[in-house]
């Protein structure tokens, strides 16, 4: 079914009028229709879908149709979403919605409060053009810096906490944090304008922490952050070397110490708890060990405890460094196939794994993990956060030795038990390749069996999920 313009009245896009290129006729591409979408649903929610998987271009919502049409940035980040809803069902306000590709290659809208030839050449998220003209003397029009004002700030707000929650949205190159009017504000520069706005719509008026600390977003003038220096109060995350300078940094943040749990981050502790398949069937794979579990929430957080249950070993309880973390893998690893199994994750009442005390029987259940080498997000601002996909049947290798041949690597994933589909090494950096695996299944069993693998003396190879295909 195409879509049809629809009046203010039905689906609350009064600045919209769709044009769909209906000359498209091969099943994949950036768009994404949702059916069967609740009539109270907002377009924030419908954007919150896309989010986890690339940038979001634009959107639709029809509600007289209980339909919506999300556009992506790319063909890959669509597919990925869309082979991801294929098997962890969508959901809004508790209804399933289907996800699935849309005949139309591009949604074009004309913005009738703008200029046609800007319409046409710009894509806006709703609530870009309702930007009021006689804005405050230090807010401007859409760009990639956003002026953050912290309302009823009851708790010290950190430069960390600020940068984990609107890294969540795109990627943040810089952010300055300052006291303004007796007001904590912060400016934070995304590497595009549609980071900025997704980031806008989804955060303004929510809260930090529970009843508290109320997120005010609206955009800077400023085009881009001159930051000097590296510290607690300021950072170019695209420059580490900038020096530290005098932070001057507030003794209530260090009184703090993490004691509170950021709600926007995840809302209950930092600890997933996953129901795990405790006896695997194929010899070919490895059993559930801690180590198993280490290597795959490892590519979303670092895991600093792991504890399979000891009266009920089908269940473990993960500890990661952060809040965030554990919301990530949550996202990315319920109701993932884990050796032919559905694993369930979901948070846990608990805040640590305890170790278990001495001449406690344990059969080697229980791993501490807090001074691993293989810690994915040890740096502040690691790169590693802006390369973070959902489970996919194509993996990410790193760090390979310029001696090692396309052979050697096949060789190497052939004799641990597994069938390589596709190789391909990155054409300007050969310390990098994408490696295809028959199924997202044998994928997650390649990654636990392959990561941290020797490939020379000095190297081991790292392996992550990939958004691309080969």
């Amino acid at each position: 079914m195409s879509p049809q313009p629809h009046h203010a009245a039905d689906n609350n896009n009064d600045a919209k009028k769709v044009k769909l290129d209906k000359s498209h006729n091969g099943k994949l591409s950036r768009v994404i229709h949702i059916r069967n979408i609740p009539n109270e649903v907002s377009e924030n929610e419908i954007i919150q879908l896309g989010v986890p998987f690339g940038r979001v271009t634009n959107v639709l919502v029809l509600k007289g149709k209980n339909q919506a049409f999300l556009e992506m940035a790319d063909e890959n980040a669509a597919a990925t979403m869309v082979n991801f809803y294929a098997t962890c069902m969508a959901q809004l306000r508790g209804r399933a919605v289907y996800v699935q590709f849309s005949n139309h290659r591009e949604l074009k809208t004309d913005q009738t409060h703008t200029n046609n030839a800007n319409s046409n050449n710009q894509v806006a998220l709703p609530g870009q053009n309702q930007v009021a003209q006689s804005q405050a003397e230090t807010q401007g029009g859409p760009n990639t810096v956003l002026r953050v004002i912290v309302e009823q700030m009851v708790y010290p707000i950190s430069l960390d906490v600020l940068y984990q929650i609107f890294t969540r949205f795109g990627k943040v190159l810089k952010i300055v944090t300052f006291t303004k009017n007796n007001t904590f504000q912060a400016l934070i520069q995304y590497a595009d304008m549609v980071s900025a706005q997704t980031a806008k719509l989804s955060l303004e008026g929510q809260n930090i922490y529970n009843s508290c600390c109320t997120l005010r977003i609206d955009y800077s003038k400023m085009q881009n952050l001159n930051v000097k220096y590296n510290n607690d109060k300021s950072r170019d995350y695209t420059n580490p070397s900038l020096p530290t300078g005098d932070a001057n940094l507030d003794a209530a943040s260090l009184a703090l110490g993490g004691e509170l749990l950021p709600q926007l981050l995840m809302g209950a502790g930092s600890q997933p708890r996953a129901r795990i398949p405790a006896v695997i069937s194929n010899p070919n794979y490895l059993m559930v060990t801690p180590d198993a579990l280490f290597t795959l929430f490892g590519v979303y957080g670092d895991v600093q405890r792991v504890k399979i249950l000891y009266n009920k070993k089908d269940s473990a309880l993960i500890q990661m460094a952060e809040p965030h973390q554990a919301h990530l893998a949550l996202t990315h690893m319920d109701k993932l196939r884990v050796f032919g199994k559905v694993i369930k994750v979901m948070l846990s009442k608990h805040q640590t794994v305890q170790l278990p005390k001495e001449g406690q029987p344990d059969a080697g259940l229980t791993k501490d993990y807090t001074n691993s080498p293989l810690h994915r997000f040890k740096k502040p601002g690691s790169k590693n956060y802006q390369n973070i996909y959902p489970p996919s049947s194509t993996l990410h290798l790193s760090n390979i030795p310029a001696t090692v041949t396309e052979e050697e690597i096949r060789d190497a994933f052939t004799k641990n038990g597994f069938t390589v589909k596709a190789f391909k090494f990155f054409p300007k950096d050969r310390k990098m390749a994408l490696i295809q695996m028959p199924s997202m299944d044998d994928a997650v069993a390649a990654l636990i069996k392959m990561h941290n693998y020797q490939l020379s003396e000095s190297n081991h190879l790292r392996v992550s999920f990939s958004k691309s295909n080969i």
